[in-house]
């Protein structure tokens, strides 16, 4: 994620006074515009557009906008995350900022529709979904007269580059406007329109985009903004369903949105287990009505009183056929005789809250289309900020459009294989995973191997899918899975039992942990696990847990010398709220705390905006680690946030109370600052509040919350359910892999260092990285790693609560090419 250092800005400027020269501008008598505005169009195709303009005291313009032209109006949730800190991060670089209310229409009229935006007009937006700006439609605009006075509004603001938010019709219309500029110019200078000065001024537009859209169905990014929102809905109404349905023994046909895109219905199977699912990319063979009945017949034999079916609102057959809701349910209730309903889910998966994960996204792809924007020359290609894994890039807009374009050509002339692998490597890895859990069965011939699998350390949500995982792509490979309950303390004391596939039914959607879990290490009861480990016969351990998971399979690694029954392969996956574990950027279980304790700060700073002059310092998990408090802070917009990683004095408490005594002469007259449990051993959240309190005597009151275990809990988000899912099945891939590599003469004995590792994900993709390697890497004394991506974040973080800070532009994205990518499917799932 890159962020402008104070060197680099000068640096920026000095390149914009001297492009600004060759084109004989007068720097000192220009400005530079950014106006905001969001609106559905009709154009061929209809959608929604958000405009954004900044001006700086040079002559060098940025023009923002919301431009999607598709055939439904999309305001998915975490695009006000996205305006937000395009305006505030616009203002920090020196600009001004207007809102272009009512989209198009607005753009066209002009007039009052431009106004200009303030620091204080975007505060309260982050939990809000869809568009605060307005919307609608603009007739005027799908005619070149229209697109004439819409360019002439621009030229005489001196706005020359825009940045789009939407998907591939958005960002097609958006480059096409581009293309007419030049001739829309020519034809303003004849009719007198705008001068032949300021169409010089402008004579060329840039174009950023941003891929907002529920669908996820835009190739080149692993994630849209809104997408994980939608998700959450519709698992919302999943888990309720799954009840009524396990009470009457019903089956449930749902239908989720997409259109032509299959991937909300693919991951809402994952993360629910659902029986079956019908993508558009890759119908189900000509006989899947045998298949799909035989399937419910096998889930109910073995004990369940449901099914869930899940329907892409395109799926078709191979023939092009569509496949609806209620043909399905007519199937199943004529051949089967189940009690089958259907649900439609609706507009409900477009609206909503926004989900942490897309108040984030949405602020780091707003501060990168602005950093993309700064250093646009007239010859930059229009790009698009993307996601890829956890690393933000820049992609050439048109080739993202064209592979969009692609995929649906592919099925169109039913490439169906081509349309999946078009769709990308996130969405080939969950699609094979899912047809292993839901189409292949366990074969009849066993391997031989005995896998164990546990849960090590405390609590998180997102283990039980893992455990499922883990035990059922265990099965489909002939091992036999053992369960070990309450951790290493199990292990040692003979707590395993075998688990077959109904035992880990149901679990993907449970909290907490299903085996049970302890903090117990194994150093002082090696030589009872290695008993255990012969008794049990186990050839390969999964490790699912913290910090505790990972110092506690490093001693068992560090026991194989004294003990030749650890001389297994080993797998660790991360699963903590904290999020502190070496080797992954992320950990399963962060996700669903973090959406708990944005939830929580969004209901608090709703009091406080009640009560005014109220500020609230929350205290969160996490240990030493910052992660939860940082993070949280941006997804909540917190005024600070105290973490150890980031060392503060008493004069930052200072300079944090007089901002916010500040804060309380503008309009927006309420606080919120977050405090990591473990920050300060001496400035502890009772120090601070009572700081807060004496300091702010007069001007705001204090109050303060411990949210405790509450972050342990809850339903797992549908990230950390899919996530769980993966990590769950990679690792028995890969330990099957191990064993037959150390199996000699019907022992397993693997003493190398690669033969235990952890599985993170680093930047763009799914490692296995040595436990012994990730040890050089880890603060032992603070349980932390010692280098954490996120701290990169930080600076937006101050940045968007009105403080001075430098950028750091250490991994700025560069424009990549997504033809010329090209990353393998992990073809070991």
């Amino acid at each position: 994620m890159p962020f402008i250092s104070a060197n680099k800005r000068e640096a920026w400027e000095r390149q914009l006074l001297q492009r600004a020269d060759i084109m004989s501008i007068n720097i000192r008598e220009e400005s530079m515009h950014f106006p905001v505005m969001w609106s559905p169009l009709d154009l061929s195709v209809v959608g929604s557009k958000l405009f954004i303009s900044v001006s700086l005291a040079f002559a060098v313009f940025f023009f923002f906008t919301f431009f999607p032209f598709s055939q439904k109006k999309k305001e998915p949730p975490g695009m006000n995350a996205a305006v937000r800190a395009v305006v505030r991060v616009g203002i920090f670089t020196g600009a001004k900022v207007y809102f272009v209310h009512e989209g198009y229409q607005g753009l066209v009229d002009g007039g009052d529709n431009i106004q200009e935006a303030t620091w204080e007009r975007v505060s309260m937006m982050l939990q809000l979904g869809g568009t605060v700006i307005g919307s609608a439609r603009c007739q005027d605009f799908r005619m070149r007269e229209g697109r004439l006075k819409a360019a002439r509004n621009l030229v005489k603001r001196g706005i020359t580059n825009l940045c789009v938010i939407g998907g591939d019709g958005s960002l097609t219309g958006a480059d096409t406007f581009r293309a007419e500029w030049s001739s829309l110019l020519v034809e303003l200078v004849k009719t007198g329109g705008v001068t032949a000065e300021e169409a010089k001024n402008s004579s060329h537009l840039n174009i950023v985009g941003m891929v907002g859209s529920i669908d996820n169905d835009f190739c080149g990014t692993d994630m849209t903004i809104g997408t994980d929102s939608a998700l959450h809905r519709i698992m919302e109404i999943v888990d309720a369903i799954t009840t009524t349905a396990q009470s009457h023994q019903r089956t449930f046909v749902l239908e989720v949105m997409g259109r032509h895109c299959g991937y909300l219905a693919l991951i809402t199977a994952l993360a629910c287990g659902a029986d079956w699912v019908f993508i558009p990319e890759s119908p189900p063979e000509d006989d899947w009505e045998e298949h799909l009945c035989r399937r419910l017949i096998e889930t109910r034999g073995r004990g369940s009183r449901l099914n869930i079916i899940i329907v892409a609102e395109g799926a078709i057959t191979k023939q092009g056929q569509p496949i609806t809701s209620e043909n399905i349910k007519n199937l199943v209730v004529k051949r089967l005789g189940y009690d089958t309903r259907v649900t439609i889910l609706g507009h409900v998966q477009r609206g909503g809250t926004p989900s942490a994960f897309d108040r984030i996204l949405g602020s780091r792809m707003g501060v990168e289309a602005v950093m993309a924007l700064l250093e646009g020359t007239p010859d930059t290609p229009a790009c698009v900020v993307s996601l890829s894994g956890n690393q933000a890039v820049r992609l050439p807009l048109m080739e993202c459009v064209q592979v969009t374009k692609d995929v649906t050509t592919a099925m169109n002339e039913g490439r169906f294989d081509d349309a999946v692998k078009l769709r990308g490597r996130s969405f080939q890895n969950n699609w094979n995973v899912y047809k292993l859990l839901a189409h292949v069965r366990p074969p009849s011939t066993k391997s031989g191997y005995n896998l164990a699998v546990m849960n090590v350390g405390a609590p998180a949500s997102g283990m039980n899918a893992a455990v499922r995982a883990a035990v059922r792509i265990g099965l489909i490979h002939g091992h036999k899975m053992l369960a070990v309950h309450d951790g290493f303390d199990g292990l040692a004391h003979g707590q395993v039992e075998e688990i077959g596939w109904g035992g880990v039914g149901g679990w993907t959607g449970l909290g907490g942990s299903k085996l049970g879990t302890k903090r117990t290490l194994p150093k002082k009861y090696l030589e009872e696990i290695s008993a255990t480990i012969s008794s049990f016969n186990i050839q390969g351990l999964i490790v699912i847990g913290g910090f505790e998971a990972f110092t506690g399979s490093l001693e068992l690694v560090e026991g194989r010398g004294k003990y030749e029954e650890l001389c297994i392969p080993v797998c660790v996956i991360p699963a903590t709220v904290s999020n502190n574990v070496p080797g992954s950027d992320f950990s399963i279980g962060a996700d669903t705390a973090l959406n708990t304790i944005t939830t929580t700060c969004d209901r608090i700073k709703q009091s406080s905006a009640g009560t005014k002059r109220r500020v609230f310092i929350i205290e969160t998990m996490g240990g030493y680690c910052g992660y939860l408090a940082t993070m949280a802070g941006l997804a909540s917009g917190a005024d600070a946030a105290y973490i150890f990683e980031d060392p503060f004095t008493i004069r930052d408490l200072q300079v944090n109370v007089e901002h916010l005594c500040e804060k309380m002469k503008t309009t927006v007259k309420r606080g919120l600052v977050l405090r990591n449990e473990k920050c300060n051993e001496n400035y502890t959240t009772d120090f601070i509040f009572n700081l807060y309190s004496e300091e702010g005597k007069g001007i705001f009151e204090s109050r303060k919350n411990v949210l405790g275990h509450m972050q342990q809990g809850g339903t797992p988000t549908p990230f950390d359910r899919n996530f769980g899912t993966k990590m769950g099945a990679k690792s028995v891939a890969w330990l099957t892999g191990k064993i037959k590599e150390y199996s000699r003469h019907g022992r397993i004995f693997a003493n190398t260092a690669d033969s235990a590792c952890l599985l993170g994900m680093r930047r763009r993709s799914l490692v296995f990285q040595p436990l012994a390697e990730l040890e050089e890497q880890t603060d032992f004394e603070h349980r932390l790693p010692k280098q954490q991506w996120w701290l990169k974040l930080r600076p937006i973080l101050k940045i968007l609560a009105k403080y001075k800070a430098d950028l750091d532009t250490s991994e700025k994205a560069h424009l990549e090419h997504i033809t010329h990518k090209v990353v393998p499917v992990e073809a070991n799932i």
